[in-house]
């Protein structure tokens, strides 16, 4: 046990170092990503020194399960995509500008504007591309405006990692801990929109608070208008796919068919009506060949690795060990705290892989359903927390903004201490 527990600590501390200071490295006048080859190395470590069979890790990945990983992956890729695509066609950056200049009229108004157009987004799309997608705008409009980005960009942020919750597609995280145990959408939302309106609210409140003086300041009234191009009937196309997908999503349990089936032939049905449109308009998939582009392949190496490990520490009894810690206490706050914690040591993905296992020992819904919350909310804390955060930070830097280390903490520690708590607390309500 205390092997697999080295080597699993290892491949997490090496993750965070290369995240935090080499990110990618060269090969073969490629750039790659270092994380997904580390988690790899450990996975491979795991099966070198037997502490998990070739045969467990097949026999887990052609297993006709929900938490089956090639599964969760087919699932999260192709909500991706569906969200790329619309991002791609200029849906996303069309609504912003659309609605910041008709509705942005001071900046508080303009803060409730922006909180109000990313959490709606988010619920029905991807926290991921939301936070990618608003950033570059947000940066550009204060520019114009000259205000602050500070106030909006935290707000993106919290608001996109907040109302990420509601559904099973607003993140990775809650896709895996969902399929784990075997929880259909209906079910999932019917028990995670309370706790995700509560601290959604309370979110929002904290933040308007913590900004209100600089909120105070005027601004440029006159705001510059950028040209939008949008593709109206790609717009169109995607938009009905991500509705009719999701809404199948919403019933597939009780027709009997998986998430992951769906997802996989919206994309592929998407595909087709993309290339009919663009050859009628005589054009280049270019939507498509950016979907193709942006989609989050390495996760794939990330997630397979991840799993492995976790199947490694299972068979060793560690997951076991854990379960059996956080059995004495109540599972709502402990796994909520605990998940928190843990997105911020080993991110929230491997976490997730982690301490779905540990719920799958005797944890629970309760304990299943605060992991989630964990998952989404820890992202708030360290710019490590979720793989979008590390991504937000760069953008940050090209876009000549200046987030520190400390100043994202500072701001996280005051919003997610009462945003977790008002989630954990509505939960154990609910349940």
């Amino acid at each position: 046990m205390w092997l697999s527990l080295l080597i699993a600590a290892l491949t997490c501390a090496l993750m965070i170092a290369s995240i935090l200071f080499f990110p990618k490295f060269k090969l073969g006048g490629r750039s790659i990503d270092t994380y997904p080859v580390i988690v790899l190395l450990g996975a491979l470590l795991m099966l070198v020194f037997g502490l998990v069979s070739p045969s467990a890790v097949l026999s887990a990945f052609v297993a006709d399960t929900a938490v089956n990983p090639l599964k969760i992956l087919v699932l999260f890729i192709c909500m991706t995509v569906l969200s790329v695509f619309l991002d791609a066609v200029g849906f996303f950056f069309y609504v912003a500008n659309v609605v910041l200049h008709r509705f942005g009229k001071g900046q508080k108004r303009l803060f409730l504007t922006l909180y109000l157009t990313v959490s709606i987004l988010t619920v029905f799309t991807s926290n991921d591309i939301i936070i990618l997608t608003f950033t570059p705008f947000i940066c550009y409009f204060c520019k114009n405006a000259k205000i602050s980005p500070m106030p909006y960009l935290i707000a993106e942020f919290v608001a996109a990692n907040t109302w990420s919750m509601a559904l099973i597609i607003g993140n990775s995280t809650n896709i895996y801990l969902s399929g784990s145990a075997e929880i259909d959408f209906v079910t999932y939302t019917s028990v995670m929109w309370l706790p995700t309106l509560v601290c959604g609210l309370v979110s929002f409140f904290v933040l308007y608070l913590m900004f209100a003086k600089v909120l105070s300041a005027p601004m440029q009234t006159e705001l510059a208008r950028s040209h939008i191009f949008m593709n109206r009937p790609l717009v169109t196309v995607g938009l009905l796919h991500l509705g009719i997908c999701t809404v199948a999503l919403a019933v597939g349990g009780y027709i009997g068919f998986d998430m992951w089936l769906i997802s996989l032939i919206s994309v592929i049905s998407l595909v087709i009506c993309a290339l009919i449109i663009s050859r009628i308009q005589g054009k280049e998939p270019a939507a498509l060949m950016t979907c193709l582009h942006r989609a989050p392949w390495t996760l794939i190496p990330f997630m397979l690795g991840m799993f492995v490990i976790v199947l490694a520490l299972s068979e060793q009894g560690v997951t076991a060990s854990l379960a059996t810690l956080l059995s004495g206490l109540p599972p709502v706050i402990s796994y909520g705290v605990l998940s928190t914690v843990l997105c911020n040591i080993m991110n929230n993905i491997p976490m997730s892989v982690l301490m779905g296992s540990v719920v799958s020992e005797q944890g629970g819904l309760g304990a299943l359903y605060a992991t989630v919350i964990g998952s989404n909310l820890g992202a708030l804390l360290t710019p490590i927390g979720a793989l979008a955060g590390i991504m937000w930070g760069a953008m940050l830097k090209a876009q000549g903004v200046c987030m520190r280390y400390i100043d994202f903490v500072k701001f996280g520690v005051v919003v997610l201490i009462p945003t977790l708590c008002s989630a954990l607390l509505t939960l154990a309500w609910v349940i």
